[in-house]
């Protein structure tokens, strides 16, 4: 029951993870216009992955696409590839994880092929995770970088008027999910060990001999004191050693046992 329970709950966490991560990627407030030295302006800027948004005072907001591909900078189009693989990995991850459920009876399925997808959707879930994690903690660093040096320009008299970004919402929701998923294929991990069936873990081995299969018969053994006199019994053909008589003496063969 436990492991139907952490099954469970691992896709449920991972799923929402999963569903952070692709809209996290499709949000348009990775960075926003940073309004620490002039909190009243009537224009607003924002940037996502895709697009580069501008809202104005009286509401209207007007986004446009990136119509290029090798003019963004090359940590920008690695961040993007990182949440593509990631959710990739996430929704096959899904999909497996619905056929290895415990509580799904499909067919015949045997426990151990149903341990096996929940293991493989385990691993997604937490490279999906990983991806996220790292695609959107670059993008925090490239905005750090940016920050402070448009701060030092700024103060240095280099430049006048200069648009400096700061953390965007969708950073965090990156963050959260792919943590989610994370913790979802731990969970699906653990409860792996669980699905696994008893017959299976321990496993008898036999070792044949190559070759002739050779049999030792054992008798009885018999211990003796060592100084028993060696007892020689002679048998040959048409000699047959005579039973004992019930009073304990010794019955002689008669003339016609030789024959």
């Amino acid at each position: 029951m436990s492991v139907t329970i952490c099954q469970s709950m691992g896709f449920v966490v991972s799923a929402l993870g999963i569903g952070g991560i692709i809209a996290s990627t499709c949000m348009d407030q990775w960075s926003t216009q940073d309004l620490y030295n002039n909190p009243v302006t009537a224009v607003f800027n924002y940037q996502g992955l895709w697009r580069t948004c501008v809202r104005e005072s009286s509401g209207f907001t007007e986004c446009r696409g990136y119509f290029t591909i090798l003019g963004l900078p090359a940590m920008f189009q690695a961040v993007r590839a990182l949440m593509i693989v990631g959710i990739v990995l996430g929704i096959l991850g899904l999909f497996v994880c619905i056929f290895a459920l415990k509580c799904i009876r499909i067919g015949n399925m045997e426990d151990s092929a149903k341990a096996n997808m929940t293991l493989t959707s385990g691993i997604m879930f937490i490279v999906a995770g990983l991806c996220a994690i790292t695609g959107v903690s670059v993008f925090a660093n490239m905005l750090v970088t940016n920050f402070w040096m448009s701060t030092t320009n700024m103060y240095q008299g280099m430049q006048n008027v200069q648009n400096r970004y700061t953390f965007g919402s969708a950073l965090f929701v990156g963050w959260v999910a792919g943590g989610l998923a994370l913790v979802g294929g731990i969970m699906m991990c653990l409860a792996c060990r669980g699905m696994i069936p008893e017959e299976s873990r321990y496993k008898a081995v036999s070792y044949n001999a190559s070759g002739r299969n050779i049999s030792y018969r054992t008798g009885p053994y018999k211990v003796g004191s060592g100084y028993e006199p060696e007892t020689k019994t002679r048998k040959g053909q048409g000699y047959e050693e005579a039973p004992r008589s019930e009073d304990g003496g010794r019955s002689y063969p008669s003339k016609y046992d030789y024959v």
